[in-house]
């Protein structure tokens, strides 16, 4: 499904560009690539990335916020 699909791409390209901060304007250019309606939808899509990913979503130790700035994917391996 095209939602699906969207869940694929941020996770490539968080984890692609993990270690290092990547903004919601970044994620809006090259996930999305199109014009793009709100912070509100990321945040939904980053929640539910999280019910995927994580032990604990409530508690991320992946996919972790940064306010005011975007999201850091870290591996804690």
């Amino acid at each position: 499904s095209a939602a699906s699909d969207v869940y694929k791409r941020q996770l490539r390209h968080l984890v692609r560009h993990r270690g290092r901060v990547v903004t919601k304007q970044e994620l809006f250019d090259e996930v999305w690539g199109e014009p793009f309606t709100s912070d509100g939808t990321l945040t939904v899509h980053i929640r539910r990335l999280r019910r995927r990913i994580e032990p604990d979503p409530e508690r991320p130790t992946y996919l972790k916020t940064v306010w005011g700035r975007g999201y850091l994917f870290e591996d804690t391996r």
